[in-house]
């Protein structure tokens, strides 16, 4: 087994680089150097328009839009061309800084848009980066063990309710790329058979992504929404915890009914790991998911940014550890330090060029003149969101709720509208419809080797029944609630008072 083959010759903490090269000396094609070659040439090509201020200067939309659009197709086919994609965004976010600077009446007016831009961005950085590091600290501890040795049943239909069940929820409280990563860990020890073990991996993905949008902590464009104040807790699990569930529900129920299961028939043999929970495990997993949930009632209280929750909670989390594992050099790697090195550093860093990418847009006023379009074309705001969520399928969900937020103002459309809990739902549930368009799809990918296609065929089409469900669900509560409240109104008991 590849995987075997690499521990055996690699540290368990070794780089992602590591054994990324060692991947890549695998698969490498000798046509890929051509890609790279046209990329770099492409670079090139922008950097030399862009060091041409006059032609910038009169034709800024049209050459933020051209490295905005290369930048994203880097991003896209970042596997042919070997790239890391979060070089790509970086690159990208500076070059069109640097092209806004040119095109702003004055770089002091630049200068001040992008120093608003980072406050925001600043905001969701501080977050990731906090509640990573309390995941990876519990994770660390095993403390993930209280809720996947509960998980005893042997029947393959059973058992693939059991997990989606597990997984829609440990996704609202953590966050659906955490989540992924845990239970595909599981799936291994609980699902020897490859083929029903992809198929569970696939309903993993479905209900990361659906447990993902009905709570702010749960997505990171959920997170988006409610750092920015386009939405709120409260109203957020309310509003979109039907729908939700429902879009997991029914794919679960179709593939229940499909022949997938039924070939199955026979029951699952598995072992759990005998690895035994860190020192203070249990407490340490209780006192990560209070903090978790601490950060909502932190913001309500307080009135200040759910990031200052967030790192209040890995404040009090990396006390008690040190204090937990004080003098025993044998525990080191259940410290904060430690899991700082491990967390997803690429990842926050491609939230941050993105951001900053499409903050630079919005500075431009090109997000606005996109909005304006869309609202002289498209009137309703349910097939805009829906659109958004098909869109997410292809396109990282990231910048798209990203370029939403800049596109819709805030007056038009006030905190918890129709349209944010929409985007939230349709950018959350869209992204299973292709494996590639949510981060849990792309880990999926990457820990069980799935290709882009069996996906296809396998899941899709579940995924986006599932998809279409939950809108109308969330449509169908909506306008309930509507008619009931104008009925309500109506009635001489209420009318009159």
């Amino acid at each position: 087994m590849e995987g075997s083959s690499i521990s055996k010759t690699c540290d368990p903490l070794c780089s992602v680089d590591e054994r990324g090269s060692d991947s890549f000396k695998e698969n490498y094609k000798q046509k890929t150097d051509l890609w790279k070659a046209l990329t770099i040439l492409a670079f090139v090509t922008a950097g030399a328009a862009v060091t041409n201020h006059s032609w910038v200067a009169s034709h800024q939309d049209l050459a933020m839009a051209s490295v905005f659009t290369l930048g994203y197709a880097g991003i896209i086919i970042e596997e042919s061309l070997a790239f890391n994609k979060s070089s790509v965004a970086l690159l990208m976010a500076v070059t069109l800084w640097v092209i806004r600077s040119i095109g702003a009446p004055s770089v002091d007016v630049a200068v001040h848009e992008l120093s608003e831009t980072s406050a925001e961005v600043s905001q969701i950085v501080f977050f990731l980066l906090g509640a990573m590091t309390i995941v990876e600290i519990v994770d660390a501890h095993k403390g993930f063990k209280l809720v996947t040795d509960n998980i005893t049943t042997r029947k393959p239909q059973l058992l693939l309710w059991v997990v989606a069940i597990i997984t829609f929820f440990l996704s609202a409280v953590l966050d659906n790329l955490t989540t992924t990563i845990v239970m595909i860990s599981l799936l291994r020890k609980l699902v020897p058979d490859c083929n029903f073990r992809k198929l569970m991996g696939g309903v993993v993905v479905l209900a990361a992504n659906s447990g993902g949008a009905w709570t702010p902590l749960g997505d990171v464009t959920t997170t988006m929404l409610w750092i920015d104040g386009h939405i709120s807790s409260s109203r957020t699990i309310q509003d979109l915890f039907l729908p939700s569930a429902i879009s997991l529900v029914v794919p679960l129920a179709l593939i229940s009914l499909s022949g997938a299961i039924e070939e199955r028939e026979e029951e699952v043999s598995y072992s759990i790991s005998s690895e035994q929970m860190a020192p203070r495990g249990q407490l340490v997993f209780g006192v990560g998911i209070a903090s978790l949930l601490f950060v909502p009632i932190f913001k309500a209280v307080t009135g200040l940014p759910p990031y200052m929750g967030m790192l209040f909670g890995l404040g009090v989390l990396w006390i008690l550890t040190d204090a937990i594992h004080y003098g025993d050099s044998r525990c080191q790697r259940l410290k904060v330090p430690q899991a700082l090195s491990r967390i997803d550093s690429q990842g926050i860093l491609f939230f941050l060029g993105i951001l900053l990418s499409v903050g630079s847009l919005e500075a431009a006023g090109i997000l606005k003149d996109l909005a304006n379009y869309l609202d002289s074309h498209i009137s309703s705001v349910e097939l805009v969101a829906s659109v958004i969520g098909i869109v997410s399928a292809v396109i990282d969900n990231v910048p798209l709720v990203a370029a939403t937020m800049g596109m819709y103002d805030i007056s038009s459309f006030p905190k918890d509208a129709e349209l944010w809990q929409l985007i939230a739902l349709c950018a959350g549930t869209g992204g299973s419809i292709l494996i590639i368009g949510s981060a849990a799809g792309v880990a999926f990918m990457g820990m069980e080797k799935v290709d882009f296609l069996w996906y296809l065929k396998k899941v899709s089409g579940f995924a986006f029944a599932g998809y279409a469900a939950g809108i109308a669900a969330y449509l169908a509560a909506h306008h309930f609630h509507d008619s009931l409240s104008t009925i309500t109104a109506q009635l001489p008991l209420f009318s009159s008072s």
